[in-house]
């Protein structure tokens, strides 16, 4: 990894405390009005990996031969549906009750490129939680605002703590960053 300059492509706050977890260098570059969009007959499982491959295109002519940029996506999909960022807190109410009482997935999307290559792949884990009160969920959009989340909610914050009770796979994924994976991705690269 030491002959790379490693480029966090991400504004999340989350994202730069889970790869810094790692120990690694980087530096966050973001570039503006990076699109998130994708085509409507691409499957629910495969968003978070094509959002994220877009995201690293963005970055391609900018790129020096040294660097390698991470790039990532975080979608929930629960009853088929794709839940990303909420438009306001009326649709982060909406997406909590539809996740309430219910297993949903998380999958994060990452692609790592170099001007010479290309690594992308997804990781997802399970996520149950128990039936939210109407109380509980509008107590957490008021006092957390999650308009930055996918799924509207943050695992780590205090809906994680009090409503989901059951988690198969990565905690870190669902937190934005499967940084164990990312980490077997870099050493092999």
């Amino acid at each position: 990894m030491k002959k790379y300059h490693i480029i966090l492509a991400s504004n999340s706050p989350r994202r730069r405390e889970l790869l810094g977890g790692l120990g690694i260098p980087f530096d966050v570059k973001v570039l503006p009005d990076v699109s998130e969009s994708y085509p409507d007959t691409l499957p629910v499982d495969d968003t978070a990996q094509y959002i994220a491959e877009e995201k690293a295109a963005a970055y391609r002519d900018f790129m020096q031969p040294d660097d390698l940029v991470i790039t990532a996506d975080t979608v929930v999909i629960c009853a088929g549906q794709v839940l990303g960022k909420p438009a306001d807190e009326a649709d982060a109410a909406r997406m909590l009750r539809l996740l309430s009482g219910r297993t949903h997935h998380v999958i994060t999307g990452v692609c790592l490129s170099t001007v010479s290559s290309r690594r992308s792949f997804s990781v997802r884990t399970e996520v149950t939680f128990k039936p939210l009160t109407d109380e509980e969920i509008d107590y957490y959009v008021r006092t957390y605002r999650p308009l930055d989340k996918a799924g509207a909610y943050g695992i780590q914050e205090w809906i994680g703590y009090i409503g989901v009770t059951g988690l198969n796979g990565s905690y870190f994924n669902v937190m934005g960053l499967p940084v164990q994976r990312i980490y077997e991705e870099l050493r092999a690269f």
